[in-house]
């Protein structure tokens, strides 16, 4: 859909989905951790019953199951429903703040009560903006485990690709930090995507269609998703750290990172913290900022 075919987007519409809320349930089961930690390249214990979950892994769980003739042709569920009907068509996740106040473990029975506690827009450099927070709140029976306010943005689609056409329109680079004290570099391969998308049940097609995503959406190649790059982050301070567990993280997605180049997770404890505070940021290729985030670690 070209920018031109877009509907207006009516704000004060859009703000009567203020205050809906959705309850949904799941069990916590040892598969899925197991194909993440292989997916991450660990070699972590099987999972048993009572194991702890890691810091954001709760992503696995409560996965979108939208049936096959309610996909739109970007792979994500339709308009409409729990979220507003955001008439913008490219839709990503901006960022997240969480507050774990125990882990959850395997074989929890498990509930996820969801609330959009605001919807907001502005005009950037790419177009029209919406951006919709959902706080999430997870608990087991032993109370309110986890806290999430995840943000996310609508952006208007830019002309169908041909020679000369116009290409998405990046964030301003920002140069990343070079201070690390610890790092990794990761190569995102199309199979670490895959898997990654095939766990999280996450239908959108920049993830592994490569021919929509560089044809139709006019990118270089495949997205790395923003919650791989914040799980990768967390996966570093877990392997500096191994012991101990993560109390407050937060991350913004401040540029894409493709399939095309590999790109660094890198870290370091805030002086004076006795490695309680880290900073924590993933640095492209060509050295700019792809995205930022900081943990609090109990």
């Amino acid at each position: 859909m070209s920018s031109h075919d877009t509907p207006a987007v009516d704000l004060p519409r859009l703000r009567e989905w203020l205050g809906r809320s959705e309850t949904r349930f799941d069990i916590v089961t040892a598969v899925p951790l197991a194909a993440l930690s292989a997916t991450l390249d660990r070699e972590d214990p099987a999972p048993q019953p009572g194991s702890d979950v890691p810091a954001l892994w709760h992503w696995l769980y409560f996965t979108p199951l939208a049936r096959q003739s309610e996909i739109g042709p970007d792979g994500h569920p339709h308009r409409g429903g729990f979220l507003p009907p955001v008439p913008l068509p490219r839709r990503m996740w901006a960022g997240s703040r969480l507050e774990f106040h125990h882990p959850l473990q395997v074989g929890d029975q498990i509930t996820r009560v969801s609330r959009i506690v605001e919807v907001d827009g502005k005009t950037g450099r790419s177009g029209e903006l919406v951006f919709v927070t959902v706080r999430h709140e997870v608990s087991n029976a032993r109370g309110l485990a986890l806290t999430e306010e995840h943000d996310i943005v609508y952006r208007d689609a830019p002309p169908p690709c041909s020679p000369g056409a116009a290409k998405p329109a990046f964030p301003a680079p920002q140069p990343a930090a070079t201070d690390e004290t610890f790092a990794r570099e990761i190569v995102p391969d199309p199979v670490l995507l895959f898997r990654y998308s095939a766990l999280t049940f996450n239908g959108h097609r920049i993830h592994y269609d490569r021919s929509y995503v560089t044809e139709l959406e006019g990118y270089p190649g495949l997205i790395v998703h923003g919650p791989l790059i914040a799980t990768l982050l967390l996966d570093l301070l877990r392997r500096q750290t191994p012991q101990s567990h993560v109390r407050h993280f937060a991350f913004t997605a401040v540029r894409p990172v493709f399939d095309t180049h590999r790109f660094t997770v890198c870290g370091r404890f805030e002086p004076g913290s006795a490695a309680r505070r880290a900073v924590l940021w993933a640095r492209d290729h060509e050295g700019f900022l792809a995205m930022r985030a900081a943990a609090e670690l109990a």
